[in-house]
């Protein structure tokens, strides 16, 4: 069951802010010496800026493997939340957790900011939340002012708001379960230094959780099978199409008939088993059997499915997922023997990509 979550009643009213370097590359450690207070005029801006990457967002919880009391960021968050007063030392003390586990070498310097969140709408309550984002680069702004009768521009350095590198929500809901926790890391280097490292978070295995796994899980699987008997992508793509069709049709997912239906073969099964226990490792976690499917997620994993064909003779096909190969197929596969080369050949009707 998925958890019903508004941001639009939220809002940001002061913050703890600090420069957080590479302890390896000998890079310091500043923080705030005071919280800053957000002038109300300000409030509605800062705060669609620091909730906006939130939207759309897999729920994540504190996990820990003996007990939630000896997890940092969730000791951090309950006092927080007991005393919201205490923004300033609690917020350091994030500061310098975030800086302790910047000792790899890929982590990136910059800039932290972690901000008191009210009346965040969740299952019906209005609860605090604190909300922490990290930018690792700088962009140049042009600004045009008036002085002396006259117009002058000057560059400044500032954050983009729309290249916020890392970002974690703690919401004040579930506190005996590890907190509701929305997370993401753009940044691509090492997104478990941000998420295993430094949070300490796991997925909630909640429908959308699930649903997104295993759709994923087939799709890569049975590409990976096709691609090893040399099947051009477009049929790999249908594949992956026709496997979704059993998220598609059926309210919840059960393994066994999915193995079953889809992969059908008992060897197919026992790979995918194995494909599985990999998928699982990685995440750090066991994934259920059965479940509620999310058809959003259904639908998402559709719209990630795409087939593209790379030559060595520098052309690229892409073939959309929609594309029908099975009745009156539009592309065709074949060899010449005169130049000793394989072929696609493609049908239409109309060019439309001058229109």
């Amino acid at each position: 069951m998925s958890v019903k979550l508004r941001l639009n009643t939220a809002t940001a009213t002061r913050l703890v802010l600090a420069k957080i370097g590479n302890p390896q590359r000998e890079e310091p450690l500043q923080t705030s010496r005071e919280v800053f207070e957000i002038a109300e005029p300000d409030q509605t801006a800062l705060t669609a800026i620091f909730l906006k990457p939130f939207k759309n967002l897999m729920a994540h919880r504190f996990t820990h493997h003996s007990s939630l009391d000896k997890h940092e960021m969730n000791i951090c968050a309950k006092a927080l939340f007991a005393d919201g007063d205490d923004l300033l030392k609690h917020g350091c003390e994030i500061a310098k957790h975030l800086y302790s586990k910047s000792n790899h070498p890929n982590i990136k310097s910059g800039d932290l900011c972690i901000a008191h969140i009210k009346e965040i709408h969740i299952e019906g309550e209005l609860v605090q939340g604190v909300c922490i984002l990290k930018s690792e680069s700088v962009t140049p702004f042009l600004t045009i002012t008036t002085k002396d009768g006259d117009l002058r521009i000057s560059t400044e350095q500032g954050i983009h708001p729309e290249k916020i590198d890392k970002g974690c929500l703690i919401i004040d809901y579930w506190p005996n379960k590890g907190y509701y926790v929305l997370t993401f890391d753009r940044s691509g280097t090492d997104a478990r230094f941000w998420t295993r490292d430094f949070l300490g978070v796991e997925a909630v295995p909640d429908a959308a959780f699930l649903t997104n796994a295993y759709t994923k899980m087939a799709v890569s699987f049975l590409g990976d099978q096709k691609s090893e008997e040399d099947t051009p992508p477009w049929e790999t793509c249908n594949t992956a199409r026709q496997a979704l069709d059993y998220f598609e049709d059926r309210e919840k997912f059960d393994l066994q008939e999915f193995e079953q239906e889809v992969l059908k073969t008992p060897e197919a099964v026992e790979r995918f088993q194995e494909h599985r226990v990999r998928a699982e490792e990685e995440q750090g976690q066991s994934f259920e059997t059965n479940f509620e499917i999310s058809k959003k997620d259904v639908s998402k994993a559709r719209k990630r499915i795409s087939a593209v064909l790379k030559l060595d003779t520098g052309v690229e096909i892409h073939v959309k997922s929609t594309l029908s190969t099975e009745h009156d197929p539009v592309l065709e596969r074949g060899y010449d023997d005169k130049k000793g080369m394989k072929f696609i050949k493609v049908y239409y009707n109309q060019d439309i990509s001058a229109g």
